[in-house]
C-alpha cells in the first residue's frame, strides 16, 4: 500500500491523443502538485525473421528527437477497446507490411513514470507473414525504411549509439534472450 494518494486531478491541456493533468498529491505529511502526461499506452513489437537470427527494424523520423531513429515497430493504443495484440498486429501492417503468425509477450513497462503514465506491452512477433504492402497512415510512416538487423549485431548497435531508443533496446535484448532459450517471456 502506497503512503501517497492522489487527492485531485485537473486537465490543463487536452490534445485528443494525450492530456496534461495537474495532480494534487498527499504523502509523507505534505501536499504537493505534479504535472503528468496522460497517454493511452503503446505496443512494441520485435518482428523476428523466419531464420530467428534477424529482426526487422524501421528507420523513421521522430520530431521530438529531430532525427531519424532506428527502432522496432511500435504504436499507440489509440483504438478504444482494442486488445494490445490486435494493436501490435495493426502496427506491423502499417509500418512494415507484415503480420505476426504468433506473438510472444516479453514484458510490460512504464516508459517514463517520472512524468507520464504511458504503459507499454512488448512482444516478439514470430512466424511473420508478408502482406501486399505497408498500410502507412502518416508522413513519417510513409517515409520510413525497413532494415534487417542480425541479433548478434545488437550489442554493437547499442554501444555505438546507432540504437538509442529505450523500447528498442529492451525489445531487442529480451527477444534475443527468448530466442536463445534464456528467457521464457512475461508471466504477469
Amino acid at each position: 500500500m502506497s503512503r501517497f494518494r492522489i487527492l485531485g486531478s485537473e486537465t490543463v491541456v487536452d490534445t485528443g491523443f494525450i492530456r496534461l493533468a495537474d495532480l494534487e498529491v498527499e504523502g509523507e505529511g505534505e501536499r504537493f502538485t505534479r504535472l503528468v502526461v496522460r497517454h493511452p499506452g503503446a505496443v512494441v513489437v520485435v518482428p523476428v525473421e523466419p531464420d530467428r537470427e534477424h529482426a526487422l527494424l524501421v528507420r523513421q523520423y521522430r520530431a521530438a528527437a529531430d532525427r531519424e531513429l532506428l527502432e522496432v515497430v511500435a504504436g499507440k493504443r489509440d483504438v478504444e477497446g482494442e486488445a494490445p495484440e490486435t494493436t501490435a498486429s495493426r502496427e506491423m501492417h502499417e509500418e512494415i507490411g507484415r503480420r505476426p503468425g504468433r506473438l510472444v509477450k516479453l514484458c510490460e513497462f512504464f516508459n517514463t513514470p517520472g512524468f507520464c503514465d504511458e504503459y507499454t506491452h512488448l512482444y516478439a512477433a514470430l512466424d511473420i507473414e508478408e502482406l501486399d504492402a505497408p498500410a502507412a497512415v502518416n508522413a513519417e510512416e510513409r517515409a520510413l525504411t525497413v532494415e534487417r538487423v542480425h541479433f548478434d549485431e545488437v550489442d554493437d548497435l547499442i554501444a555505438d549509439g546507432r540504437i538509442v531508443d529505450a523500447k528498442s533496446i529492451v525489445g531487442l535484448l529480451l527477444a534475443r534472450r527468448y530466442l536463445r532459450g534464456e528467457f521464457d517471456g512475461f508471466r504477469g
